[in-house]
């Protein structure tokens, strides 16, 4: 048995219902477009900084105070 009671010969059987479906030309350029997608997404990930841990233009623990005033509407 193989992956969850998948045998090997039905992963192949599969496989080659998707080669029959798509065609190969049109798995290879959906294979390389998710490659450069994941490529994309790490060198994304890579180059974003983690936040700062300074307080530069910031001020933490400030206390705002706001009111709510009754606004009476003519009906």
């Amino acid at each position: 048995m193989g992956l969850g009671g998948i045998g090997i010969w039905q992963l192949l059987i599969i496989l080659l219902i998707v080669f029959m479906l798509f065609g190969t030309k049109k798995l290879r350029n959906l294979g390389s477009d998710l490659g450069g997608a994941l490529k994309g997404f790490k060198s994304a990930m890579k180059d974003e900084d983690p936040p700062a841990a300074s307080d530069e233009g910031e001020e933490t623990g400030e206390t705002i105070e706001a009111t709510a005033e009754k606004v009476e509407t003519k009906s």
